[in-house]
């Protein structure tokens, strides 16, 4: 289950990072005001804004006008996309142990790993981030 879903500190960032800029469009966000609004390191998550920039889902520029962005609408985004630029192809391994099947006859997990991975994967797919940005709370003002 453990590959089922990983969010590493970096993941957690570009998703958070990515909602508000969703649910803020309209306001220019640097990644110091970002960061500081979820009370994180600004290197930390300025290392997650150049893979994100990398992987074309952010865009940046620097300067005194500068800040960062959606390279493209929300509504095109999912969170996989998001999830597989920080973390690699989401593995949907049917073992805890990482093998594509399990070395013993009848599992006392085969029947919901695989569901549950699936699962997981299809909200993923499934979910854009125009949709999370929808959902969310925070409002206007995540600043």
């Amino acid at each position: 289950m453990a590959d089922i879903i990983k969010f590493s500190d970096a993941t957690a960032l570009a998703l958070h990072s990515m909602a508000h800029l969703a649910i803020n469009p309209d306001a220019p966000s640097t990644t110091a005001e970002i960061a500081e609004g979820f009370e994180v390191s600004k290197h930390h998550l300025a290392k997650v804004h150049q893979r994100l920039t990398k992987a074309g889902l952010v865009i940046s520029q620097r300067g005194p006008n500068g800040g960062v962005g959606l390279a493209k609408n929300p509504a095109g985004i999912t969170l996989l996309e998001i999830y597989e630029a920080m973390e690699g192809p989401m593995a949907c391994r049917p073992c805890l142990f990482g093998k594509d099947a399990c070395p013993r006859n009848g599992c006392i997990l085969s029947g919901l790993l695989p569901r549950l991975a699936r699962q997981v994967r299809d909200y993923f797919e499934q979910t854009t981030l125009a949709q999370l940005a929808e959902e969310s709370n925070w409002g206007a003002n995540t600043k």
